[in-house]
């Protein structure tokens, strides 16, 4: 099936170490089962469920030290198109732990490295080198860089061919209005924190989103609300995706697996509303999976008939 170029752009990747224990006690040696190693962050992680979907991308990424290289040779093992650009400081290490006993996940995810102005350029200019049709920014920035850095990437993209999708939060996410991405994707925690506002209702929720369009912060909203699926809001059309109850095995990667799905869609030649239902297939055909796995293709290809659409004024 053919698509448009995909190009995904991660400043703060990480090494993803995944391993469980019977019980988490403070001040013992907890004998943990033998990890397992993934490569992750933002746009990694879309770009690896963009190829479990069966789509191709290109994923730029910031790379230092042993971590970065084990990272890369993670990348490689999967058969991922990975672009490296070398940093100075460590690429992360992050560590989820399942307790066995009680099904709980613990995750540490560390802050990563200081990414330097020169190396986030370079970033920038390895991604915009590639020519994408859709540029996935995704995750959360390095050490020391300005919060203003994906805003900055929009205001670079206006007027080109290339449709930015963005996935953050924070300081990062609020620098984000008036930049006018094509796409955001917030959770509604981030929503709620970006409006300062508690919601009661869809409907609340939708007004709140609108404002935030009409603030141009982007074209278009999708906010994830977790097993409730996601809101698909722009200036004329609002739209609940409800996914079907599945079996929740790690909600490691729902969110990268709904933007994977997405993404994926939209470079296909869909329309939004069908992209983003998709997308909510995918993000919850990844909790359905253990670790860090992200979603499977066969999974979302049963789970997207059953996403149900409702329409709001």
């Amino acid at each position: 099936m053919s698509q448009q170029t995909i190009v995904t752009l991660t400043f703060n990747p990480a090494v993803d170490k995944s391993s469980s224990v019977e019980s988490v006690a403070s001040e013992i040696k907890l004998r943990c089962a033998p990890p397992q190693f993934h490569p992750g962050g933002g746009g990694i992680n879309v770009s690896r469920a963009i190829a479990k979907l069966g789509g191709q991308s290109r994923a730029v990424y910031a790379s230092g030290g042993p971590s970065g290289a084990m990272l890369e040779g993670l990348l490689r093992a999967e058969g991922l198109d990975g672009l490296a650009v070398p940093i100075q400081d460590l690429t992360r290490e992050n560590l989820t732990v399942l307790e066995t006993t009680t099904s709980l996940q613990y995750r540490f995810n560390m802050p990563g490295p200081v990414i330097r102005l020169d190396e986030a350029q370079a970033c920038v200019q390895a991604a915009l080198a590639l020519q994408p049709a859709y540029l996935v920014a995704s995750g959360s920035l390095g050490l020391e860089q300005p919060a203003d850095t994906y805003a900055q990437l929009a205001e670079r993209l206006r007027g080109t061919p290339t449709r930015l999708i963005v996935d953050t939060s924070g300081p990062a996410l609020e620098a984000m209005q008036g930049a006018q991405a094509f796409l955001l994707k917030p959770n509604l925690d981030e929503i709620e924190a970006l409006s300062g506002e508690k919601f009661s209702g869809q409907d609340e929720l939708i007004e709140v989103a609108r404002h935030l369009i009409a603030r141009k912060l982007a074209q278009v909203l999708l906010v994830s609300m977790g097993a409730s699926g996601a809101l698909l809001v722009t200036d004329d059309e609002a739209v609940h995706l409800r996914p079907p109850v599945v079996p929740i095995q790690s909600k490691v990667g729902a969110g990268d697996s709904m933007v994977g799905g997405l993404t994926l869609a939209l470079a296909r030649g869909w329309t939004i509303r069908d992209a983003a239902r998709y997308g909510v297939a995918s993000g919850s055909a990844a909790v359905m999976t253990p670790g860090t796995e992200l979603c499977r293709l066969q999974d979302v290809e049963k789970l997207y008939p059953r996403v149900t659409i409702s329409e709001h004024a």
